[in-house]
């Protein structure tokens, strides 16, 4: 079936998360490490769907509310769980986009320290101006510590960076370090041993045999569609674990780690009937202005986690919309393009990194989609029925979860 000739009925309000992608696997993630992943997605489910679809919240405050939940929980890689960059601090990344009701339409922070949840920022520049000066006014990106002074003045909370330490993040940081001083024979770029490193005391001392465990990393996000038809994508993360201070990510960059987009669709108009047709139109300027054409419209909202550099390149999110768009693909289709097992992310892979990734979306219909192309995604929605549905590894369906 045509995307044209789909019966356009007003759906239902829909929410999808993700919690992280990459090299999930039986073999690394434990049985009871997988509940613990499991139970958090589906208590942000519980806490944010019912508000969604009593209409108490919209598509953006939604997606923002099931964002700061993640980012409040130690167990992902975004606010509080944030991962360590190489030496040996944090930098945290968030964005908002929606498919049409503000002026931006999207907004994205970079590189904070002191933010205690970044996407209430994201949020914040997405909706107001800055009042200092006019040539700011609609800017779309901030970072560093512009960005936190206006954090601090639209009243969001700022935290001492020492918030955002975790001891299971600091053990990945310092195995990663460990694996790559022995690939590259050299000595790693901190000091672990200087207990006068910005790093904190607290840090110090762990033991090897604290190393072992493995941590699934990634980015964090929620793609909603209100009942209003407004579809809204909120992205949040700390990075990839020992990232080089400065770098930026996928994330909060506009058309690679999320996008969110609304257009026109014009019914195609009927096959020329000949000579009738060839009159009419010559006679058009002095016939009265027929009816339209009939229209709708279609939207698209996407958030994307794994490898951002790979997100990147490909401007992942914003090339499966123009699939869409302009290929008049279905969401599905474009999404397993762009990023599913056989995709031309996993076709732009070399031998030194993995282009591990995973995005979740929802289209006009209310149709989500989870494509994938790396051993597996937390993940998470709830059904047409009010039943949360979560999983984790890429090979097994989504099963209904009680909270």
């Amino acid at each position: 079936m045509s995307v044209l000739s789909r019966e356009f009925s007003k759906p239902k309000a829909r929410i999808v998360i993700h919690g992280g992608a990459g090299n999930i696997s039986r073999e690394n993630l434990t049985a009871p490490a997988r509940h613990e992943y499991l139970s958090s997605l589906a208590r942000i489910l519980s806490q944010v769907h019912p508000k969604l679809i009593s209409g108490q919240l919209n598509a953006l405050d939604a997606a923002v509310a099931a964002v700061k939940l993640f980012e409040d929980d130690p167990l992902f890689n975004a606010g509080k769980g944030a991962v360590f960059t190489l030496d040996g601090t944090n930098e945290l990344e968030a964005s908002v986009m929606v498919s049409r009701g503000a002026q931006k339409r999207c907004a994205g922070v970079f590189l904070l320290k002191h933010v205690k949840n970044p996407i209430l920022l994201a949020k914040e520049l997405l909706l107001r101006d800055d009042p200092r000066t006019e040539r700011g006014r609609q800017h779309n990106c901030l970072s560093g510590p512009y960005a936190e002074q206006l954090a601090e003045r639209w009243g969001l909370e700022i935290v001492d960076p020492s918030y955002f330490f975790t001891e299971k993040r600091w053990k990945q940081h310092l195995d990663d370090l460990k694996r790559s001083e022995a690939d590259i024979e050299e000595e790693p770029l901190i000091d672990l041993k200087d207990e006068k490193a910005d790093v904190g005391n607290a840090r110090m001392g762990l033991r090897e045999a604290d190393l072992e465990e493995y941590l699934p990393k990634g980015t964090v996000g929620c793609v909603v569609l209100d009942n209003d038809g407004v579809i809204a994508a909120a992205t949040s993360t700390g990075g990839l674990t020992n990232k080089v201070p400065g770098r930026i990510g996928d994330t909060p960059t506009p058309g690679a780690g999320f996008w969110a987009e609304e257009w026109e669709v014009i019914a195609p108009a009927e096959p020329s009937r000949g000579l009738i047709d060839i009159l009419t139109n010559s006679l058009a300027g002095c016939l009265p202005t027929s009816a339209p054409k009939d229209k709708t419209h279609r939207a698209v909202a996407l958030s994307g986690t794994g490898n951002g550099d790979y997100f990147l390149r490909l401007s992942a999110c914003h090339n499966i919309t123009a699939r869409c768009r302009f290929g008049g693909k279905s969401l599905r289709q474009a999404a397993r393009d762009v990023c599913g097992p056989d995709g031309e992310m996993k076709r732009a892979g070399d031998k030194r990194t993995a282009p591990d990734g995973a995005v979740i979306g929802i289209d006009d219909q209310g149709e989500i989609i989870m494509e994938m192309n790396c051993g597996g995604c937390f993940r998470g929605m709830v059904d047409h029925d009010g039943n949360i549905l979560v999983g984790a590894y890429a090979d097994e369906p989504l099963q209904v979860w009680s909270t």
